[in-house]
């Protein structure tokens, strides 16, 4: 499990699906009710406030972001709490409330970040015989960002083109309508492809 504050009131978790198979939890599951699913919640929450100093008390929104290869990208916001205080009795028992609401989505996409040109110029020629065609390179926030459609590969394809994007690069959770409106497309099309015939 690895986090990073966005800002103030935000924080990005990103959960291995190891993570979630350590706490006997599919990732099916995390779209139902369960306890195992709160506990895995309030750890999070816990480790976000000794890690990063995020109090998650008051009402969050939560954006769940499931990819096929990378896991699932968890992303807290922290809305602001307003008490009437017309009762000053309540005051000392105001308790620590977890108000969720819980956006659930799935990608196809596989999204890793390069911070070096000469890492994904290395990542393109391992990936390149594992890969018949797609990909978009953007580069956005200083990084190489590259974009790959998981929809038509097979399972064993999928784990080898992510254990190969792993060991370059990391995984991004931006998505690509971000990466088209603030970012700039360097490579449109057959990114992999392109990479390796021009360098």
């Amino acid at each position: 499990m690895k986090m990073e504050r966005l800002s103030q009131d935000k924080i990005r978790i990103f959960l291995t699906f190891d993570d979630l198979t350590e706490r006997g939890i599919h990732k099916d599951d995390m779209w139902r009710e369960i306890p195992k699913v709160h506990e895995l919640f309030s750890e999070m929450m816990d480790q976000a406030y000794m890690e990063l100093g995020f109090d998650a008390t008051g009402p969050l929104a939560v954006e769940v972001l499931a990819s096929p290869a990378q896991g699932m990208v968890v992303i807290v916001t922290r809305g602001r709490m307003n008490f009437s205080h017309a009762d000053d009795a309540m005051d000392d028992e105001v308790e620590e409330v977890y108000e969720l609401e819980v956006t659930m989505d799935e990608t196809d996409q596989i999204t890793y970040a390069f911070h070096d040109f000469e890492d994904l110029l290395r990542m393109a020629k391992v990936v390149n015989p594992l890969l018949i065609e797609g990909g978009t390179l953007y580069s956005y926030k200083n990084k190489w960002i590259l974009v790959l459609d998981a929809v038509e590969m097979e399972d064993k394809r999928l784990q080898s083109i992510v254990a190969v994007l792993s060991e370059f690069g990391e995984a991004a959770s931006v998505t690509q309508a971000v990466l088209e409106e603030y970012g700039k497309t360097v490579i449109e099309s057959d990114a992999i492809k392109v990479l390796c015939s021009k360098f």
